[in-house]
């Protein structure tokens, strides 16, 4: 799996605890952060992931929820996941156009 990690990797001899949270709130799970870089981490989930919406997730790290990530799922493989860790997206602003001859700025 060495192949899939990109970056400088810390890796936690005993795993660190945290938290996957559905981007929606709707469920939660133990797990632990194998190891980690900026682009990503590996995680062993505590129970099943089956049927959970894994597309886009939190990664909480602290016990609070104050510290955490935006996560996409890279890969499975049994109670082992890959994470890979959103940036801010420039999506949230907004899109603009110029529209005719004056050159008016619309908002879209």
């Amino acid at each position: 799996m060495a192949e899939r990690q990109r970056g400088d990797r810390v890796v936690f001899e005993r795993g660190f605890p945290a938290h996957l949270m559905g981007i929606d709130g709707t469920w939660r799970r133990n797990c632990l952060v194998e190891d980690i870089s900026e682009t990503g981490a590996k995680l062993t989930v505590d129970g099943s992931v089956e049927g959970l919406n894994l597309k886009e997730f939190f990664l909480l790290l602290s016990s609070t929820g104050l510290a955490y990530r935006r996560c996409e799922l890279a890969w499975v493989n049994g109670e082992q996941i890959g994470a890979g860790f959103l940036k801010q997206s420039d999506a949230k602003k907004k899109a603009t156009r110029r529209s005719g001859a004056n050159n008016q700025i619309i908002e879209v």
